[in-house]
């Protein structure tokens, strides 16, 4: 997997990767990771994946990782019943 792009944000890592004729869209916050895969040919280039990383996309992200924070903290706390 090669990294294509990283782009600056002052909430997430993000970076693209290019793989198997896929674009990979990674979004990270602290310990949670959400990957998109796009295939090459669903798109024109590298600035159209670009231009799909929206704020409204984004915003989803962030509402998604504190779910996933949920149900990690869920998960954990059970272990001990």
């Amino acid at each position: 997997m090669r990294l294509v792009k990283e782009i600056p944000h002052s909430r997430f890592k993000i970076q693209i990767h290019s793989y198997n004729s896929r674009y990979i869209v990674k979004i990270e916050l602290g310990q949670y990771e959400q990957t998109y895969k796009i295939n090459e040919s669903d798109v024109n280039g590298l600035e159209e994946v670009e231009k799909m990383i929206t704020t409204e996309l984004l915003r989803k992200a962030l509402l998604r990782f504190i779910e996933m924070r949920e149900d990690w903290e869920d998960g954990f706390n059970k272990k001990n019943m």
